[in-house]
């Protein structure tokens, strides 16, 4: 028992860490998993490596170096900038298309981050250029591309799938990813017209009529693009050239060889795991190799780009719960939820714990590692509930808040904010549209979970 509760401190010191530090938190909870285990569980290195997710690593390999290379390579910024150009002029559906676009890209592979990273600059831009509040932009293009990120081909719905399996709750990947796209597609709408958007379509923009941002400055190049989101004031809104006064649409860059490849490598990911059920990670591995030897980008630069922290940081966590479990740590955090829930508060308490810990933490590389294991337990000790609406609970109410200012998603927007608009403000708004998101977060599943007990 002892052993037990120590267990449980190094968990919540990591997840501490994480919430407190820049220190990434996987290193941290390998090292305390070989210490318990080694030092004071008596057990052998190797048992304790035993519970390293390397299924999950390949597959996080294999799908974030495929959207690495078309990040790399300006697949993305092409076929981006083709679908805003099918908006110019119309004021409300600018946010809509910004929604869409988010979802579609984060849904086929790229995730929250990458899609958000991609967008922000000429969502923003368009923005500013529009009369379009930024709040609202930021609302909906960041829940766009939150609404995709429990996609089968995301690194975050890889994460909560491949937990997920490992506690008996596979196969529900497709109703994982509708709950929490309905849930994103909700807040988000809602946004929209809290904040205004149906004033946008009292009036036509004239000052956007000829006006078809690109992803891609004028002076850039297709390796620029990943570091567009950094890039704030002292420069032009992206892809837009002003003459007299008036945005104006450069030629959109062509589509070429690399870029139809790539094109053509993720549509045979999308093929291969949905309609014939094939491993993703053996798909997207395959395919990067592929283009990588067909020289479609500069393989140094896409392994570069890739997100090893958030890699390291998922499979040493995996590793530090793995350890719980066998300590039975992650019985006593159980326990612990089962004494104040009832099977009819479970899916909201779940939900906002998860959210709260999850604005100041990572959603896939701490959150649902951690608490998607506790899920058989607690529906068993709440006298035999199914478990997956306590895990669809956990699920959307770690995701809804992640348009936090203090998330990578909301940080995106800020930092793509256009010259002109006060970053402060919308970083404080961020900061208070992600924290209302775990009450939000609580009431929807209540409703969509809760209500089914």
């Amino acid at each position: 028992m002892n052993l037990a509760w120590i267990s449980v401190a190094a968990l919540v010191l990591a997840v501490a860490v994480s919430c407190t530090t820049t220190i990434n938190v996987g290193i941290l909870s390998l090292s305390l998993a070989l210490v318990l285990g080694v030092y004071l569980g008596g057990m052998s290195a190797d048992a304790v490596l035993a519970g390293f997710p390397t299924s999950l690593l390949v597959t996080l390999i294999g799908v974030t170096l495929l959207f690495s290379i078309a990040e790399c390579n300006g697949t993305l910024g092409r076929l981006t900038a083709r679908a805003v150009r099918l908006c110019r002029g119309h004021r409300g559906v600018l946010p809509i298309m910004f929604f869409v676009i988010g979802f579609f890209i984060s849904t086929i592979g790229a995730g929250a981050t990458p899609a958000s990273a991609l967008l922000a600059p000429p969502a923003m831009a368009v923005a500013a250029t529009a009369g379009i509040p930024p709040l609202l932009m930021a609302v909906m293009a960041g829940n766009g591309a939150l609404a995709g990120t429990l996609s089968p081909f995301a690194p975050t719905g890889i994460v909560a799938h491949g937990v997920m399996r490992r506690i008996g709750l596979g196969g529900v990947e497709w109703e994982t990813f509708g709950y929490n796209a309905l849930a994103h597609t909700i807040v988000g709408f809602g946004g929209f017209l809290l904040l205004g958007g149906w004033r946008l379509f009292l009036k036509h923009a004239d000052s956007t009529e000829d006006a078809a941002p690109q992803l891609v400055r004028s002076d850039a190049t297709a390796a620029d693009l990943p570091l567009a989101a950094t890039r704030t004031a002292a420069r032009e809104p992206a892809g837009l050239v002003v003459t007299d006064s008036r945005p104006q649409a450069p030629a959109l860059p062509p589509l070429e060889r690399p870029h139809w490849l790539t094109t053509a490598s993720i549509v045979l990911l999308v093929i291969g795991v949905a309609g014939f059920g094939i491993n993703v990670g053996m798909v997207a591995l395959v395919v990067s190799t592929t283009l990588i030897l067909l020289r479609t980008v500069d393989e140094q630069k896409a392994i570069q780009r890739m997100p090893w922290g958030v890699i390291l940081m998922v499979t040493g966590v995996t590793v530090l719960v793995a350890m719980l479990e066998k300590t039975k740590g992650l019985d006593l955090f159980t326990a612990g939820i089962a004494r104040v829930a009832t099977p009819a508060t479970i899916a909201p308490i779940v939900s906002f714990g998860t959210g709260v810990v999850s604005v100041y933490s990572s959603t896939s590389g701490v959150v649902l590692p951690a608490f998607l294991p506790m899920v058989p337990n607690l529906a068993e000790r709440l006298g035999g509930l199914h478990p997956l609406p306590i895990a669809w609970s956990m699920n959307v109410g770690a995701s809804l808040v992640d348009l936090s200012s203090l998330s990578t998603v909301g940080a995106l927007f800020i930092a793509g904010a256009a010259p002109g608009s006060d970053p402060r403000r919308l970083f404080n708004s961020l900061l208070l549209w992600g924290l209302s998101m775990s009450i939000v977060g609580a009431a929807l599943c209540w409703l969509l979970f809760g209500l089914q007990e």
